[in-house]
């Protein structure tokens, strides 16, 4: 069984999927990275717990010779508790919550980073980042303009390759 620090390496974007502006790991796919690792490993869940009108499931994953225990609300689409929700909705979420838990072994916890950021921080416009570094004059303004918008955006994976394209582009441009 490989090591937490080699779990954390493995790739799995070629499984990941988008549902809005977040890349998700289906619970199929982060099964199957963990029982490729560990074919031992099996989970349990909890029952779910009643907070008002909302529900929150929970899940524990003996793996690796530990037990990790995750938890997770019942969402919609944009990550907001569901009130009074449905059999399949508490489903789908106690899916999602295994696959969290998967994920606290390494495998897909690079898909989670930035998660956690509290929502009601400004949005990122990425296009007006991108604009800011086509218009660099010069390799210094470039540098600048690249490395601040690199820290504004270093929870955004897509965002960050838009920059690192624009840049790459307009460098070719300045030594031209």
């Amino acid at each position: 069984m490989k090591p937490y620090a080699e779990l954390r390496k493995l790739n799995v974007n070629e499984h990941l999927e988008k549902k809005g502006n977040l890349s998700y790991l289906s619970w199929a796919w982060a099964v199957d990275y963990l029982l490729q690792e560990d074919a031992t490993a099996w989970w349990e869940f909890e029952e779910p717990m009643l907070f008002g009108d909302s529900v929150m499931v929970r899940c524990k994953l003996h793996a690796f010779g530990k037990t990790i225990q995750m938890h997770l609300p019942v969402m919609d689409n944009r990550n907001n508790a569901v009130k009074n929700p449905d059999a399949r909705k508490i489903s789908d979420a106690m899916m999602r919550c295994l696959t969290k838990a998967i994920a606290c072994y390494g495998i897909g916890l690079y898909v989670y980073a930035g998660e956690d950021l509290p929502s009601d921080v400004d949005p990122i416009d990425v296009d007006k980042l991108v604009e800011a570094i086509q218009q660099a004059p010069d390799m210094q303004s470039l540098k600048q303009a690249y490395y601040a918008a690199v820290e504004l955006c270093k929870h955004n994976q897509d965002g960050l390759k838009l920059l690192e394209q624009a840049k790459d582009a307009r460098k070719g441009e300045l030594s031209a």
